[in-house]
């Protein structure tokens, strides 16, 4: 089973590193749609691992979450896409729980849940905590280069020789090509 987990879909709170926004305001990355559409038409399953530390505060409702992830499916059904399942990590930084990323405890229950070895695993995304993780269970990674605009912090990901994409569907594209 081909298995590729990302990290941030849309945009974030510039006021609040990391955080969802209200489901209102939030947007999916540019390109995300038609990437997440073409892996899935080239077999592939795709996961979403994300940290969501504002349930662990109490400054996000597990309904808002919801609502945001609900608003994904719909913009990725319309595209042909979907997101198979999402994990995500409900607690915060101070915790010291096995979830939160860098940790690899989310990835640990993506790959049992899917039935494959975490080192068969793609971890791609946006931010050094998720390429992390996916190092620390032998995942294959890559980056996708930030938008400035989501205020994600992964300079050092940046400077890393990780295979790097330039967007979304450079990235599809080379997992399946067409």
């Amino acid at each position: 089973m081909k298995v590729v987990v990302f990290d941030y879909l849309g945009s974030i709170d510039p006021d609040s590193v990391g955080a969802v926004m209200d489901v209102s305001t939030w947007q999916a990355q540019p390109g995300i749609a038609d990437a997440i559409a073409h892996l899935n038409h080239h077999g592939w399953h795709v996961v979403q691992a994300v940290n969501q530390p504002g349930l662990g505060r109490g400054s996000l409702e597990i309904a808002e979450l919801t609502a945001v992830q609900q608003r994904l499916q719909k913009i990725l059904n319309a595209a042909g896409g979907r997101i198979e399942a999402f994990f995500f990590c409900p607690h915060a930084p101070e915790e010291h729980c096995d979830c939160r990323k860098p940790a690899p405890g989310l990835l640990l229950q993506i790959a049992a849940r899917c039935g494959v070895a975490p080192q068969e695993l793609w971890v791609v995304g946006l931010c050094q905590a998720h390429i992390q993780a996916g190092l620390a269970v032998g995942a294959k990674v890559a980056l996708v280069m930030p938008d400035p605009s989501l205020h994600i912090d992964c300079t050092p990901c940046a400077q890393s020789p990780l295979p790097r994409y330039a967007n979304w569907m450079a990235l599809a594209h080379a997992l399946a090509p067409d």
